[in-house]
């Protein structure tokens, strides 16, 4: 005679099930590992999303696969130069000369996820599901003459608008080589009665990944324009 499990033996089941899942699940969970570059004297702010798994660092740094364009990008607009921060022939860029002339220039970094899952293992923003976003309550302070931010790609885009009182439509975002402004309140006012947000404009500058389809010397000018319309040219 078969015995039929009870509803309370299903229960128990399905609650040993969702806790082997909820367990699974938050040792998915990475926190970013790069602490934001916050020069006192910033006036832009570079937001981009996470970077790639660790066997594809080629330095630790933001943007650090040696085969993202972002620093090649950076030597062209500033210096003529795509391998102005790389190492000599190696195939890694130099974390403290990028590092120092940020600071020199007035720019910061500073990711919109502080962690996040990565559903196919690799660095795809469409595979990535966020977890913790970025505290702006506890970044904007720390670089007090910031009045624009810029993202790298749609899911950084889709972060900061979210954090927004009053979050857009996905229609209303920026398109790429598109701005917005930017109206951010404190999450926690009550913690910043002292603090006012500066009138922040937020720019969508084209994806610096090889995945994204467009040409290096589009991307460049793209960039470059930014920096010239912002003053840091």
């Amino acid at each position: 005679m078969t015995i039929q499990p009870t509803n309370a033996q299903n229960n128990a089941n399905q609650a040993d099930d969702d806790l082997i899942l909820s367990k699974t699940r938050e040792a998915m969970v990475e926190t970013h590992p790069f602490a934001p570059v916050l020069p006192s004297n910033a006036t832009v702010m570079m937001m981009g999303t996470f970077p790639p798994t660790a066997d594809k660092w080629a330095m630790s740094f933001h943007y650090p696969n040696f085969y993202n364009d972002m620093w090649r990008i950076y030597g062209r607009v500033f210096f003529d130069d795509a391998d102005y921060f790389r190492v000599g022939d190696e195939k890694r860029f130099d974390p403290e000369r990028i590092r120092n002339f940020m600071f020199e220039r007035g720019i910061a970094s500073c990711p919109t996820v502080k962690q996040a899952i990565r559903e196919t293992g690799n660095a795809s923003d469409k595979n990535l599901t966020v977890v913790t976003r970025v505290d702006l309550d506890n970044i904007l302070p720390q670089v007090p003459k910031v009045q624009t931010l810029f993202t790298t790609g749609g899911k950084a885009t889709e972060v900061l608008m979210s954090l927004l009182a009053a979050p857009p439509t996905k229609s209303k975002y920026p398109k790429t080589n598109q701005s917005m402004a930017y109206p951010y309140q404190w999450q926690d006012p009550d913690s910043h009665q002292n603090d006012t947000v500066n009138d922040l404009t937020l720019y969508r500058m084209p994806s610096t990944s090889r995945a994204y389809p467009l040409a290096l010397d589009k991307k460049v000018a793209a960039y470059k324009a930014f920096f010239k319309e912002i003053g840091k040219l």
